[in-house]
């Protein structure tokens, strides 16, 4: 068979086949390109890939966290009243502040331990530590409840009688939470982010407006010794079904064999991680304690409900902290310095323009979000702005005290939380009185600012990083 020549073919169709061919291919030119690049992210198995993944998944629980405690203070507020919702708060915040203090630094010193034990093979020692600092963390949270517990008796006398019950279901709920905190550090530790923060997060709070929901339909009272108690049931309930969960994982995770226990070392090792954390902590709720002093319940709730809202952008943060805490180990361990230095100046980024856009859009939306929760909440719109400051100040250094504590700078970062900490409770005290919850504001933007500043000025010279959005890596 003879196939005709080119010379044969007819010019004009030709031509314009070819026009057409290349318009064809120039148009779909950007649409391939787009494609190739959304399945080379998906694909990409980097452990930077990795961390953004688990850091997204860790932001979206925290998102729907935020959204989900949105809902339930809104409800809690309006079944509670402005006066009982206040005094939940209070003896909450007391729950959050020395719960997360309760496992002495345990649940920090995880992502120190899990990623330096298994690069090293010492699965003994691995296997120790998981068993052992969870029961550790139990024991030593259970001791701290007790001891809260004797301080609100010797103290009652000299508190409102309000808030007295309240306080004493603080203390039931904090030896649990020592256990949530490790258990949340060693799921982090191994990229599982939904274990680690979907049942106290999100499962929790799901349970609690449900219970108070049945409450209030039913007629019974919704008081704040009623949202204490079954705050406690909750976080008791989720914790152990968590505990579950977890050991399932992790026996399919980790190979069986003896355990080798040190407290002592992951003592000498969490502790000065805990004093960083207990000012990082008095840092954070200093401003809400000093208005329960200063001022009324009600403004006590007014300033809860604008810093809840805005807390939505910490969570940024703190997604991201979680995700790239033990890399920083890993790569430390390993001596990949330079690898370390990259790797963090990409955490500074992911945390900072996301940090910033989510905060816009919370300012853009903060009046018509604050009147959910009642008609006199809207007078906390300028608190919103005046602690917006603050927070995208520590989002440009991005996870920089994680940073320290990881590779050996825990002396000079405790001091930094001193410092700031030292601030904020001077200006509370100098401002709250005269302004109100503007006052608590200033003070805690201001303390941030400062410990931001520091972070950076420490970083560079104890380790030669620039910790700054504004560039970053390793300066020496």
């Amino acid at each position: 068979m003879a196939f005709p020549s080119l010379a044969s073919r007819p010019p004009p169709a030709r031509t314009q086949s070819a026009t057409s061919t290349g318009s064809e291919t120039a148009a779909a030119s950007p649409l391939a390109k787009a494609v190739a690049r959304i399945r080379a992210i998906l694909t990409e198995k980097s452990d930077s890939r990795l961390a953004q993944l688990v850091a997204g998944k860790a932001f979206l629980v925290r998102v729907a966290s935020a959204g989900l405690a949105l809902v339930s203070q809104v409800f809690l507020a309006r079944w509670m009243g402005s006066f009982e919702f206040g005094i939940f708060i209070y003896a909450w915040t007391w729950v959050l502040m020395i719960g997360a203090l309760s496992d002495l630094g345990l649940s920090s010193a995880a992502r120190r331990f899990i990623p330096e034990y298994a690069e090293n093979k010492a699965f003994d020692r691995l296997r120790g530590f998981l068993a052992g600092s969870c029961w550790l963390s139990l024991a030593i949270a259970s001791a701290i409840g007790v001891a809260g517990a004797v301080g609100v008796w010797l103290l009652s006398p000299h508190l409102d009688q309000y808030s007295v019950a309240p306080l004493y279901l603080a203390c039931a709920v904090i030896p649990i939470y020592g256990l949530v905190q490790t258990q949340a550090g060693i799921a982090q530790s191994y990229d599982w982010p939904n274990l680690a923060l979907m049942p106290f997060f999100v499962w929790r709070q799901l349970a609690m407006t449900a219970l108070m929901g049945a409450a209030y339909l039913m007629g019974a009272p919704t008081g704040a010794v009623i949202a204490m108690i079954i705050a406690a049931v909750t976080t008791w309930a989720v914790t152990l079904g968590q505990m579950v969960v977890l050991n399932r994982r992790l026996k399919a995770k980790v190979p069986a064999g003896p355990k080798t226990y040190e407290p002592r070392v992951w003592i000498a090792t969490s502790f000065p991680i805990f004093i960083v954390e207990g000012f990082y902590l008095l840092l954070t709720y200093v401003d809400i304690l000093a208005l329960e002093h200063y001022r009324s319940p009600d403004e006590v709730a007014v300033y809860y409900a604008g810093a809840r809202l805005l807390a939505i952008v910490a969570f940024v943060y703190f997604a991201i902290a979680g995700a790239t805490t033990h890399k920083f180990t890993e790569y430390h361990v390993s001596g990949d310095s330079k690898r370390l230095a990259s790797f963090f100046a990409e955490t500074i980024k992911w945390t900072f323009w996301p940090s910033l856009a989510v905060c816009a859009g919370i300012l853009a939306f903060g009046k018509p979000l604050l009147g959910l929760f009642g008609e006199n909440f809207e007078s906390g719109y300028l608190v919103m702005f005046i602690l917006s400051v603050g927070m995208l100040s520590r989002a440009a250094v991005g996870p920089a005290e994680r940073l320290l504590n990881m590779l050996g700078e825990r002396k000079q970062c405790a001091a930094i939380y001193a410092g700031a900490f030292a601030l904020n409770l001077a200006l509370c005290i100098a401002l709250i009185p005269p302004i109100g919850i503007e006052g608590a504001g200033i003070a805690t933007s201001t303390a941030l600012v400062f410990e931001s500043i520091m972070l950076y000025v420490i970083a560079k010279r104890r380790l030669g990083f620039h910790v700054f959005i504004m560039g970053g890596g390793k300066t020496e």
